[in-house]
């Protein structure tokens, strides 16, 4: 096989076909080219991400490992009409489309393989999937996928024949979206320049869910922990790029890419997780203004003597959220505090963790919808300083131009922190640099309705990312200071040490 895979580059597509007929039916049918491709492919990884830049073979390798290496195997993309592509390969790869039925879109081979492909166009597509295993869960193009839809699939990675390895196969470019953040976050060992243990290409790492939260662990060996006997998976990530391509480097391929704009330039010819993405026309807060936020954060630390001036919470509402502690000071938001939401089943846990983390008599500011209202009362019962923060009431308040209204709280608290990241008016607010908290931040999108500046729900959020802007929501209303915030309202003073504009001074 080796052998195969290191000529398989100095022949032509006419002299593989010819080898393939020689070998006859035994033979594999397909095989990877020599270099990364080979790599992924005898990857040991529970679940690898092949790929970066374009023209490295991402799909070939979901087919490939589907007709060789695997019985019942699923390949998913995001929308069905960008299934026809892959159908088509693998016939060439087959030489025929015998077996496949278009309507069912099922591939049943003559050695008793099935391949299915399937797509989750919309959230709550993926369910139509549920109890159907394979021992192959394939992704091209990862970053198009919703997180949630991701790992509502993996929980039928598996199969009944205990010769059969069972794997996760993920193909892609750098996500261009908020909602493919969380690919970094998974593969952040090899993709988050700010992981602090960052591993080679192709290096194995092992994580586990401890607490409700994935964790990095030091092997494979399962361990107990609360009772619980726990399993470790693997990961890795492999990249590939046009010049792993004889083939389509032959076609002139490259040069296509290189004429691409930037950011699509870094992306889609070197991989770049690195670079910029585009923002959304609707977006409420742009990622460069959050950037550079983080950026003044990384610079410079805490003012010594600074007191705290708030302490937002956002409170896990089950699944898979976290409740989610944001301390601020002035203008300096201090590491984020995140709990998993198994860890925070109900008010006194919550409580305990705001008492803990209370400085200086801070208002706690909680989002009380929902679980969160048996924090503030718990917190009210035993004199904490707490204010109920509730989204669905209405506000008086407007923008900075005093022109635009707010459909509710929620539409003034985000439009506050747009106003208080501004760069044109001296923003000095400085975030703790979580690529998860960039996420959040850039995620809401806004409209303008008769009753003013409506932001998207955190259930309209949700269901269009796959998961909750926790870290963000904490951060909001963490700038949210009722006590400055009356005061200042009272002198109408305009002036703010949160930098030239005070979003807090607002609503006259």
């Amino acid at each position: 096989m080796r052998e195969l895979i290191e000529l398989k580059s100095f022949l032509t597509e006419p002299e593989l076909a010819g080898i393939d007929r020689l070998i006859g039916e035994g033979a594999e049918k397909w095989l990877p080219r020599p270099g990364p491709q080979t790599d992924a492919y005898e990857s040991e990884a529970d679940f690898l991400f092949f790929g970066g830049a374009a023209g490295g073979g991402k799909t070939d390798l979901l087919i490939g490992l589907a007709l060789n290496a695997h019985r019942h195997s699923a390949i998913f993309r995001r929308q069905y009409r960008q299934l026809q592509a892959i159908v088509e390969r693998t016939a060439e790869i087959l030489g025929s489309r015998g077996g496949y039925n278009d309507q069912k879109k099922i591939w049943r081979l003559a050695d008793g393989r099935r391949l299915h492909f399937g797509a989750c166009q919309n959230p709550g597509d993926e369910q139509g999937f549920q109890g159907q295993p394979h021992d192959l869960k394939a992704f091209d193009e990862i970053g198009h996928f919703l997180e949630a839809q991701f790992r509502f699939l993996l929980g039928w990675n598996r199969t009944t024949n205990p010769d059969q390895r069972c794997r996760v196969v993920c193909a892609g470019n750098p996500p261009t979206s908020p909602e493919g953040e969380w690919v970094v976050k998974f593969w952040a060992p090899w993709l988050d320049p700010e992981y602090p243990n960052p591993a080679l290409p192709g290096e194995l790492r092992w994580f586990a869910t401890i607490d409700g939260a994935e964790t990095e662990v030091e092997g494979r060996h399962p361990f107990q922990h609360k009772g619980e006997r726990i399993g470790p998976k693997s990961r890795t990530f492999i990249p590939s790029a046009i010049d792993d391509n004889p083939f389509l480097l032959a076609t002139g391929y490259k040069a296509t890419l290189q004429a691409l704009p930037e950011p699509l330039r870094s992306r889609m010819l070197n991989g770049d997780f690195g670079v910029g993405r585009e923002d959304n026309p609707w977006q409420v807060i742009p990622s460069p203004w959050v950037a550079a936020a983080q950026a003044r954060w990384q610079d410079a630390a805490k003012p010594k003597g600074m007191k705290m001036d708030a302490l937002g919470v956002d409170v896990a509402r089950g699944g898979g959220d976290a409740t989610v502690l944001s301390a601020r000071f002035d203008n300096w938001f201090a590491e984020l505090q995140v709990h998993p939401g198994g860890t925070t089943p109900d008010g006194p846990s919550v409580a305990a963790l705001a008492v803990a983390a209370l400085r200086d008599g801070a208002p706690v500011l909680i989002d009380v919808i929902g679980v969160g209202a048996s924090v503030y009362d718990h917190l009210k019962d035993n004199g904490v300083n707490a204010v109920a923060m509730n989204a669905a009431e209405a506000s008086s308040g407007r923008d900075r131009s005093a022109t635009l209204a707010f459909a509710n709280k929620r539409a003034q608290w985000w439009w506050a922190m747009r106003e208080a990241l501004d760069p044109d008016y001296g923003s000095a607010i400085a975030l703790p640099p979580e690529r998860a908290l960039k996420a959040d931040l850039s995620a809401p999108r806004w409209r303008l309705t008769a009753r003013g500046i409506q932001i998207e729900s955190k259930e309209e959020i949700t269901k269009r990312l796959g998961r909750s802007p926790d870290r963000g929501d904490a951060v909001v209303m963490a700038l949210q200071d009722s006590r400055r915030d009356a005061r200042r309202r009272r002198r109408r003073r305009p002036a703010s040490a949160l930098g030239a504009y005070d979003p807090l001074a607002r609503g006259r």
